[in-house]
């Protein structure tokens, strides 16, 4: 038995995919930044990045005065930061599943593992009030909706089989 579906994507999982796109080059960047700020910052500058919102103001932040608090803040920015862009790079896979395969698991991927990213963020660093809500880090979460809101419109809506 072989299994062929319609390959033909729609004009919304064409979007869909662009959003998904859209999504992974920002998160992208968030791990490029953290990788730079790693190497050629102080902490304060790595913490500014993940700090701000109103339960969490830059200049009433207690920064660690002593090396050993300071280096491990730093690693765990970092991963923090290159978890973010290994995501972004899921989402590479995921617009590009969707877009030239209409891949109904490239949706499912971007909707499930990419949703448990953008919304633990959301919740736990964004509304929270711990990082600004700001254009940056209210995009994210925006684009996503967008992306799963649309997508499964453009993707085929059964697979044929044949003998």
């Amino acid at each position: 038995m072989v299994l062929s579906a319609n390959k033909r994507i729609a004009a919304p999982a064409k979007i869909g995919a662009g959003m998904f796109l859209l999504w992974s080059i920002l998160h992208i960047y968030v791990g490029v930044l953290g990788v730079l700020n790693f190497f050629n910052a102080d902490i304060k500058t790595q913490w500014a990045a993940l700090l701000g919102g109103t339960n969490a103001p830059v200049d009433s932040f207690v920064y660690p005065a002593d090396s050993l608090t300071s280096n491990a803040q730093s690693h765990l920015i970092l991963n923090f930061c290159l978890d973010v862009g290994g995501y972004g790079v899921l989402g590479l896979f995921v617009a590009w599943m969707i877009w030239r395969q209409a891949s109904w698991t490239g949706f499912w991927i971007g909707a499930i593992a990419i949703g448990i990213a953008d919304l633990s963020f959301l919740f736990a660093m964004v509304t929270s009030g711990i990082i600004v809500a700001d254009l940056a880090t209210i995009s994210g979460p925006f684009i996503w909706f967008i992306a799963i809101g649309l997508t499964p419109f453009g993707l085929p809506k059964k697979i044929k089989t044949t003998n």
